[in-house]
């Protein structure tokens, strides 16, 4: 069976003749112990930005003072280059460079011609300028499976702590350590261990916090505190009914597995804007009992070559490592606006779908999508098709029932006490075409409008009022949602309504 670890990888592209390597990762001591075992007896040179051109293994400068530029320039000859491996570090402010660049793909073009060399970049942040795109080959290092975190923990129970730890909560320690690097997990249990001397299951929040850290530092997902319930949400039964029914399967999957149920890859939620689709996304998590991690497509286009593709792939990665999780992206059909157009950001769009589409279709990891789109006619029809994900519901205006549920939810969780005063079904009566988000904005008012005016209590004339002063998104949207509507009952979309 072939080995697709990232030394095997590692191997194999240096064994084939990749001109440059660009290790993507903020894991460098780790890359630092692979070389010495993949090197097979080549010289192995260095350079960074602190110590300039060093002997990889000893660490010794080669020359004082030594610029990027003057050690590319040392092996701008075959025979100076043959039989190297170079590692470069701290080089991605230096890519800017024409001269810098230049060089590089001198190097690139001397070992596509046969000089037995490797040039090897390390770095946690992915920089191709267009000149070197051809010869570069990305490798991202693989996070650490569960097992490999226990061993990590039980190492470091036995080197610190004098008693044994049992064997459950290390299986709880390796679950939240989960999309962390071995640099992070070692901090994090040095911390947790000089708090008190121990580790316990207290522990477990400051792990929590920690992966929140790392992901606002990634950038392009976001951890959402879970507030919302699917108690929160007026209506949609069919969307409520069948997350209850996925959650059975996510909770109980190796149960579910070995039953023949497959795993659930995700939906996508589409229709009316304010009616319930975010909100899905956020009880859909808490119903699953995993964090919910939102991905912002807006923040994946970056200005170089390959840039954009590798945030998709960091992003997932990340995603796929943290899992059991829900990822949630919303307005989907803002991000793949353009597909199959002409120009560089058509180009990036339609390459980022394919990425997309590619993952959604082969995933395994227990990564639960939730997309959620206004407008789907503007989504490429490939999307759509079964097997991307495992539903499409369509969330339109609510009825008269899901409407009543909506003003209950919002004034009970406002103004408890004022419930039994107001009259609901009236409300409701007067309420045809509101959204969910209308509904919950008029509450608002009302009870706002109570509070300014120094009332003791809130009642059915106050948000009557409120009512009065809202346009409805059935007015402000008329022909849009006409449109939408029409679209959704002609594809056959499930509804997410009774």
């Amino acid at each position: 069976m072939e080995d697709r670890t990232f030394k095997a990888k590692l191997v194999r592209y240096i064994d084939a003749g990749f001109p440059i390597i660009y290790i993507n990762t903020f894991e460098e001591d780790k890359v630092d112990s692979l070389i010495p075992e993949i090197s097979s007896g080549k010289e192995v040179y260095e350079w960074n930005e602190t110590n300039g051109y060093i002997d990889f293994e000893t660490k010794t400068p080669l020359q004082e003072d030594c610029t990027l530029e003057r050690m590319l320039d040392q092996l701008k000859t075959p025979d100076l280059l043959d039989r190297k491996i170079l590692i470069f570090k701290d080089i991605t402010s230096y890519l800017d460079e024409p001269r810098i660049v230049s060089k590089v793909k001198g190097l690139a073009r001397m070992i596509n011609q046969g000089v037995d060399a490797t040039v090897i970049i390390v770095s946690s942040v992915l920089v191709i300028p267009k000149d070197i795109e051809k010869y570069v080959t990305i490798l991202e290092m693989d996070y650490l499976n569960t097992d490999e975190i226990k061993t990590i923990i039980r190492g470091f129970v036995k080197d610190n702590l004098n008693q044994q730890v049992d064997e459950k909560l290390i299986e709880e320690f390796a679950l939240a350590f989960k999309g962390l690097t071995e640099f992070e997990i070692l901090n994090l249990l040095a911390l947790s261990y000089a708090d008190d001397g121990d580790l316990t299951r207290k522990d477990l929040r400051l792990i929590f916090d920690q992966k929140q850290q790392m992901i606002k530092k990634a950038g392009i997902l976001e951890m959402i505190p879970l507030k919302e319930t699917i108690d929160d949400i007026g209506g949609l039964e069919n969307l409520k009914a069948w997350f209850i029914k996925k959650a059975k399967v996510y909770k109980n999957m190796n149960n579910a597995k070995k039953y023949g149920v497959d795993m659930p890859k995700g939906v996508l939620i589409a229709g009316v804007p304010g009616c319930g689709k975010s909100l899905n996304a956020k009880a859909a998590a808490n119903l699953f009992e995993v964090p919910l991690l939102r991905l912002d497509m807006g923040r994946l286009m970056g200005k170089y070559v390959g840039e954009s593709e590798g945030n998709l792939r960091s992003a997932i990665a990340l995603a796929e490592a943290i899992s059991p999780c829900v990822l949630w992206i919303d307005e989907l059909e803002k991000a793949f606006a353009g597909i199959g157009g002409s120009g560089g950001g058509a180009e990036v769009t339609t390459r980022l779908f394919g990425n997309f589409l590619t993952w959604m279709q082969e995933k395994e990891s227990p990564t639960f999508v939730v997309a959620t789109a206004n407008d789907i006619t503007k989504l490429p029809p490939e999307l759509l098709r079964k097997g991307r994900f495992d539903e499409i519901f369509y969330v339109g205006l609510p009825n008269k029932e899901e409407r009543e549920k909506i003003f209950n939810i919002h004034i009970k969780k406002r103004r408890p006490q004022d419930l039994k005063n107001i009259r609901v079904k009236e409300l409701v009566s007067i309420t045809e075409g509101f959204s969910g988000a209308d509904i919950e904005g008029v509450v608002k008012d009302a009870i706002e409008s109570a509070f300014a005016e120094d009332k003791t209590s809130i009642q059915t004339a106050d948000v009557i009022d409120a009512i009065k002063d809202t346009h409805s998104l059935s007015e402000i949207m008329k022909d849009s949602l006409e449109k939408m509507t029409k679209e959704y009952e002609n594809r056959k979309f499930k509804s997410a309504s009774k």
